[in-house]
C-alpha cells in the first residue's frame, strides 16, 4: 500500500469514528432530555373585555378570536406557548366588507382550516335586527377575513354560534344555536342546538335540520324565562362523539359547561349525568366559566379546553377573561381539570 492510499485510509477511519461519537452522543442527549414545560395561572394573557375565547392552532403558532370588538368585528391574538398572547388587531372588520351586511352584536367568532383557507364563522345582528351566522374567508389567520356566505340559515328566527366539525373522512358537519331571543316554547324564550351537513365549500347548510339538545337539566336553570344551551363545540374519541355545550345566562355567575354523547354526528345526543363539568368557584374567584372551545398542546397529544370567566366575579358582566385546562377521556366520560386557580404545568415537549 502506498504511503498515500494508507493516509487516505487512516482519515477514512477517523471520520466514521467522528460520526459514530457524534451519534452517540446525540442520542445519549436525547436519551437524557428532560420534559420541558412551562408554568401559568388563570386567567392567561392579561386579556379582558373579551367573551367565546376559540383557539387554533397553526403550525407552531396559536390564534385566538374571541368576541372582543362587538361592534364592528373581532380582534385576534397570537402567542406561541398558549400562555403569553399578543394581541394583533382585527381579524375581521364589517366596514371592509363588499355587503355591511351586520350592523353589530358580533359574537363567537370560530376559525378552521380547510382546503389550504382560513374560515371563520360567526354571529350577527343584521338589519332586520335578527341574529345570523356567516362565513368568511383568509389566507393568513391573522385576517383580514372577507364574507363568502351571509346569513347562511334559511329558517325563520336569530341563530348564533356556529361550529364546524369534520368527521375522520373529511364530512364537514355544522352546529349552531336557535337563540332564545326570538325562539318561544311554552311561553318560554328557550335556545336550542341544532345540527345539519354542510357543503365542501362550508358556504350553504345541506339537508334538514336536527335538534340535539335544549335546556332539560336542573342545573341549566330550567325555572326561568330564559333559558339557553349554547356555545357548541364537538371532539370524537375512541368511536364516541362529545357535545360540549354551555348552559345559563352569560352574565350570570352560574354559566357552566355541559357534555352529551353520540354515536354519530347527527345524534341523538344524551347528556351526561355528572354535569356540569365545569362551575363556579366563588371562593377562589371563579364566576361563569364558558363557552369553550378545544385545541392540541405544543407536546401534540394533551388537549386543553379554553373558557372564559368573568373578570368581576363580583360583578358578572360581558367582561371577561381567557383560561386553560387540562382536557382528557376516562372511562367513557369526558373529563376537564379545572376551573384552576392555582399554578399548572403545561408540557411544550421533550422526552
Amino acid at each position: 500500500m502506498s504511503k498515500k492510499r494508507g493516509t487516505s485510509f487512516k482519515w477514512m477511519i477517523a471520520v466514521v469514528a467522528i460520526i459514530f461519537i457524534t451519534g452517540i452522543g446525540v442520542l445519549l442527549t436525547s436519551m437524557n432530555k428532560k420534559e420541558e414545560t412551562i408554568a401559568y395561572t388563570n386567567p392567561v394573557g392579561g386579556i379582558t373585555n373579551i367573551g367565546d375565547p376559540f383557539v387554533v392552532k397553526d403550525g407552531d403558532m396559536y390564534y385566538m378570536y374571541a368576541t372582543s370588538a362587538a361592534t364592528i368585528g373581532f380582534r385576534v391574538w397570537q402567542s406561541s406557548n398558549l400562555v403569553d398572547w399578543e394581541d394583533k388587531g382585527l381579524a375581521y372588520d364589517i366596514a371592509e366588507q363588499e355587503e355591511e351586511w351586520a350592523t353589530g352584536d358580533f359574537w363567537a367568532p370560530e376559525v378552521v382550516k380547510h382546503n389550504g383557507l382560513f374560515y371563520m364563522t360567526y354571529s350577527a345582528r343584521n338589519w332586520d335586527g335578527s341574529l345570523q351566522i356567516s362565513v368568511a374567508t383568509s389566507e393568513n389567520p391573522l385576517g383580514p377575513f372577507k364574507d363568502i356566505s351571509t346569513e347562511i340559515i334559511k329558517q325563520e328566527g336569530s341563530y348564533i354560534d356556529g361550529h364546524i366539525f369534520f368527521e375522520d373522512d373529511g364530512t364537514p358537519y355544522f352546529y349552531y344555536v336557535k337563540d332564545c331571543s326570538e325562539n318561544i316554547i311554552d311561553g318560554n324564550h328557550v335556545s336550542q342546538i341544532f345540527v345539519q351537513k354542510i357543503n365542501e365549500e362550508l358556504t350553504e347548510l345541506l339537508g334538514e335540520p336536527q335538534l340535539l339538545i335544549q335546556p332539560d337539566q336542573d342545573w341549566e336553570g330550567l325555572h326561568g324565562d330564559y333559558q339557553w344551551n349554547e356555545g357548541p363545540y364537538v371532539l370524537k374519541n375512541d368511536g364516541k362523539y362529545y357535545l360540549m355545550y354551555s348552559a345559563n345566562y352569560f352574565a350570570s355567575e352560574d354559566y357552566g359547561v355541559g357534555y352529551a354523547v353520540a354515536d354519530n354526528p347527527m345524534g341523538p345526543f344524551v347528556k351526561a349525568e355528572e354535569n356540569p363539568i365545569l362551575t363556579k368557584d366563588l371562593e377562589n374567584g371563579i364566576s361563569g366559566p364558558g363557552h369553550n372551545s378545544v385545541t392540541v398542546g405544543l407536546d401534540g397529544k394533551t388537549l386543553y379546553t379554553v373558557y372564559h370567566t368573568h373578570t368581576y366575579p363580583e360583578s358578572p358582566s360581558g367582561d371577561r377573561q381567557m383560561n386553560i385546562d387540562r382536557l382528557y377521556f376516562e372511562d367513557g366520560k369526558l373529563k376537564i381539570d379545572g376551573p384552576t386557580y392555582t399554578e399548572q404545568k403545561m408540557t411544550l415537549g421533550g422526552k
